[in-house]
């Protein structure tokens, strides 16, 4: 018999053919419904992925579902504190938001996790396929004390996931995912399958309640984006790529005949692509918007739970370490607020150089859209006016403590539609005025006996060979160490303002370099100055 693990490649191979071939995905759905084979969980601020079917299976959830439960029932007033709960009457009365993306079986892993809070006497909203920010929203809006999230991000088809957010509605902190690990581990191994019977919940539209949330918290400016879609100048080009999102652009936007949606479909197998928001995914947009002669284009990729975002403009693509220094500048320069900007150690420091200028503090945290709730969360003093991380994540002023992407798209129309500027006419006039950077990233592999803590020792020991003033050899030229940031591995900073950022990988024998440079010649230069540091003794 078969594994599902090779049940799933067979899917993912280019022979699969969905009209031939569907019988591999509905036996991969019978034992994901069936199986009782217990897995191990390891739940972080990105909650925990599994394979469909040999570790995300209805059982599985059950015990997670019932480890989240346990979480409040045993909960010491620390983690009470960061729940934004009381205590377990406060979790039963506000009650739980669960939803799925569109993966396969999203509505009965959601009910299989929602019966263990049924059960606990907890309410439970309910609201079918949703986008990430559109948890947060409805978190805020109802008062619900926390939300369940069935999805992997951007992981291939064969995973599904499960995020866990408290009543602020941003990804939980470890000090609440660490609990829920070790309780889903302990159970795992007393749990009985049972079948999952009724569900009661009160359905929910997160679209509306989104909206809503936006047009309340005065995030996006409507009525500016309005104009510029009825002055019918403008064609907008989004591709959803089967996931949640789907819909969304033309419920928030008041169906404007100038968008074109694209990879709409149910396909719960996304095409046999990598759903996420890359520069080869973003073709299809290309093409579309080439096509069109109007003077404001936008073109905008999603990821399947509607975290991530990358844009294209009809002359180039723009990734989010240029989009966050233009919504920045954006919020800055034409709508007055006041406050900082946060952005991950990762990211590139084009913002910095112009956030120095404008006098406006930068908040640089490590990897992780959580490190950004300080100047995310409501009563934050100062307010984070954009927080974004070059993996395609951006939020902003009074909105979501999650990755939003359908923010960054509005977000973006609004730009347009206020400065008269398409998103590359804006970048450029921000290269004359400031200069440019290239970043990159790239890694290598190490041996698979440095995985875990004598990796990162190793990564540390990087910031002993290039202190502040310290040279370090980086092609034929020798650069003076400006500043060093130890936040997330190590990120060597030049008085030039090129830097190096070296981070090992929590999991793998990899270690991850990023880098950025003003002369676009010297990117492999910095690459093995990088990993020369890296191995020198």
């Amino acid at each position: 018999m078969e594994t599902i693990t090779q049940l799933w490649k067979k899917i993912q191979s280019p022979d699969f053919n969905p009209s031939t071939d569907y019988a591999l995905v509905e036996e991969i759905k019978k034992e994901a419904l069936s199986s009782q084979k217990p897995t191990k969980v390891t739940f972080g601020t990105s909650g925990w992925r599994g394979e469909i079917g040999s570790e995300f299976t209805i059982h599985n959830l059950q015990v997670v579902g019932a480890a989240i439960v346990s979480l409040y029932r045993e909960a010491t007033p620390e983690l009470f504190s960061s729940l934004g709960v009381a205590n377990f009457e406060e979790l039963q009365k506000r009650g739980l938001v669960i939803g799925h993306d569109n993966r396969l079986l999203g509505k009965e892993f959601c009910m299989a996790v929602a019966s263990q809070f049924q059960k606990a006497g907890v309410k439970i909203y309910y609201g079918g396929e949703m986008a990430t920010p559109e948890f947060s929203a409805a978190v805020e809006l109802l008062g619900a004390a926390c939300s369940i999230n069935m999805t992997p991000s951007h992981n291939p088809s064969h995973y599904n996931g499960i995020k866990f957010n408290p009543a602020d509605g941003g990804p939980a902190g470890p000090e609440i995912t660490d609990v829920i690990t070790a309780l889903s581990n302990k159970m795992m191994k007393t749990h009985q399958f049972e079948p999952v019977g009724k569900v009661s919940f009160e359905a929910i539209d997160p679209v509306k309640i989104y909206k809503e949330f936006l047009i309340k918290q005065e995030t996006i400016k409507f009525g500016r984006i309005q104009k510029l879609i009825d002055e019918g100048r403008l064609t907008l080009v989004c591709d959803h790529v089967h996931g949640s999102t789907r819909g969304r652009p033309a419920a928030l936007l008041g169906n404007p005949e100038c968008l074109i949606s694209l990879r709409t479909e149910d396909d719960s197998l996304f095409g046999g692509v990598a759903p996420e928001p890359s520069s080869k995914n973003l073709e299809f947009v290309r093409q579309a918007l080439d096509a069109s002669k109007n003077w404001f284009r936008l073109g905008a990729i999603f990821d399947p739970d509607g975290d991530r975002i990358r844009f294209y403009d009809g002359t180039r693509e723009i990734d989010m370490n240029s989009f966050g220094a233009i919504a920045f500048h954006y919020m800055v320069t034409w709508r007055k607020e006041q406050g900082v900007v946060a952005k991950s150690v990762a990211t590139s420091n084009f913002v910095n150089i112009i956030a120095e200028k404008l006098g406006v503090p930068v908040m640089e945290t490590p990897v992780g859209f959580k490190n950004f709730r300080p100047w995310l969360a409501r009563n934050a003093r100062p307010k984070a006016l954009i927080a974004f991380e070059e993996s395609d994540g951006i939020s902003g002023l009074n909105n979501t403590l999650e990755k939003d992407a359908q923010f960054g798209l509005l977000l973006a129309l609004e730009i347009m539609a206020v400065t008269g500027k398409n998103l590359g006419e804006y970048l450029d006039a921000l290269y004359a005025e400031y200069g440019r950077f290239y970043p990159t990233r790239s890694g290598f592999e190490v041996d698979k006996s440095l995985v875990g803590d004598p990796l990162i020792a190793k990564v540390n020991a990087v910031a002993e060979r290039a202190q502040p003033k310290m040279k370090v050899l980086v092609g034929t030229k020798e650069k003076e160490v400006k500043q060093l940031l130890t936040l997330d591995g190590v990120k060597i900073i030049f008085t030039d303002d090129s830097w190096m950022l070296i981070r090992p990988s929590g999991t793998e024998p990899k270690v991850r370099i990023y880098t950025e440079c003003r002369d676009l010649e010297e990117k492999e230069a910095l690459f093995d100055a990088a990993k020369s540091l890296f191995f020198k003794e």
